[in-house]
């Protein structure tokens, strides 16, 4: 007996790693087949309205996604030059900022060594010695006689200089070298996100007609409620990203800080990755102030700003608009986040909220596994 459930045990083990295995492998097949999927749940309610109006699913289809593909296209292109020039600049951010560590590790050390020679000064003095009594002092280390090479000082700062130009340029090559990949991708994922709010739902009845479902009753509201959930979520953080965004901008062109809109547009990106989204935006714009106001105070003054309204939207926006319902926990977020970066990159890091949130909704309408619904639910 104790044999049998130690191989079924073994058995589930060795279907999860397969799984996992699975997942890994076919990641350029499976993120954008979801990606699709999660932008068709958020158009197919208006494919819907426009079907109870007499218009084609054909038309409205290709009509609401040239409507969702035109603005980002116009916005990319417009971003392009700052965004380029803004990467040019990285390295010698990176290379400013090391000599500037470097310029305040040298006084920590220089005002170290003149403690050490007055502290010297004061113990030869008390024992009666003097510089001229010793042929080889302490002082001797510290004179102004034998000063220290500079050379290796700066050959040590172009070492550094050039690795991290190097590595710039590196990370330039190889967004390059896949963006014909990236592309191809995007245009994949624009023809099955045309083709699922086209045939999705004659798809979805053909499914529906499956033996193995016995109460088509239960699984239309299940699949409905899922997606009518699903929908709503995704189109309202949707639209407090956009908003958050919209803010940040404005604001950085009230403060004459340089291309708010490109930080606009990157805030309101990121901010679909919580809490490391706006970690990773926080930094990206002290490292901005610091190429703009140098580094003084001023430097922190745009990641200041992004962060008031950010504070002002994760605390007060998101769970009013959304409501404790459609709370995660945030531990959880976490970790989720960490273990789908690991397995898909960033791919899987933008994903992984609308991922948890389906594996959530469908547990829960499922009404199995109720202790893992608890689990991922935030209970403050």
């Amino acid at each position: 007996m104790n044999a049998s459930i130690g191989n079924h045990q073994s058995l589930r083990w060795l279907i999860a790693l397969a799984a996992l295995y699975t997942l890994y492998l076919a990641q350029s097949l499976i993120i954008p087949i979801l990606f699709s999927g999660f932008i068709a749940l958020l158009l197919s309610p208006l494919v819907k309205l426009f079907k109870s109006f007499h218009i084609p699913r054909t038309i409205s289809s290709f009509v609401l996604l040239a409507t969702l593909v035109a603005p980002f296209s116009f916005l990319a292109s417009e971003l392009v030059e700052p965004a380029q020039k803004w990467a040019q600049l990285l390295p010698k951010v990176s290379v400013k900022l090391n000599q500037h560590i470097n310029s305040i590790s040298e006084e920590f050390a220089n005002q170290k060594q003149q403690a050490e020679a007055e502290e010297a000064a004061k113990s030869a003095a008390a024992e009666g010695e003097t510089k001229e009594d010793s042929g080889f002092s302490f002082f001797g280390l510290f004179s102004s006689d034998k000063p220290e090479p500079e050379k290796p000082k700066q050959q040590d700062e172009n070492t550094v200089e050039k690795r991290i130009k190097q590595g710039g340029i590196e990370l330039l090559v190889e967004g390059l070298s896949g963006a014909p990949m990236f592309l191809a991708q995007c245009f994949g994922c624009l023809i099955l996100i045309l083709f699922l709010l086209i045939y999705g739902p004659s798809v979805f009845m053909a499914i529906r007609s499956f033996p193995h479902i016995p109460d088509k009753r239960k699984f239309d509201a299940i699949v409905f409620e899922v997606q009518k959930v699903l929908s709503k979520y995704i189109a309202t953080i949707s639209v407090i990203n956009f908003f958050l965004g919209a803010a940040t901008a404005l604001a950085f062109s009230l403060l004459d800080i340089d291309d708010p809109i490109l930080w606009g547009v990157l805030v309101g990106l990121l901010n679909f990755v919580p809490y490391v989204g706006s970690l990773i935006s926080f930094t990206i714009l002290t490292l901005a102030g610091s190429v703009q106001f140098g580094f003084t105070l001023l430097a922190i003054m745009p990641a200041g700003v992004f962060l008031s309204i950010n504070l002002l939207e994760s605390q007060f926006v998101t769970p009013m608009v959304l409501g404790s319902k459609m709370q995660l926990n945030p531990l959880v977020i976490i970790l989720w986040l960490f273990f789908l970066g690991w397995l898909w990159g960033i791919a899987g890091v933008l994903l992984a909220v609308p991922i948890l949130v389906s594996i959530k909704l469908t547990l829960e309408r499922l009404d199995i596994l109720s202790h893992w619904v608890t689990f991922i639910e935030a209970k403050l």
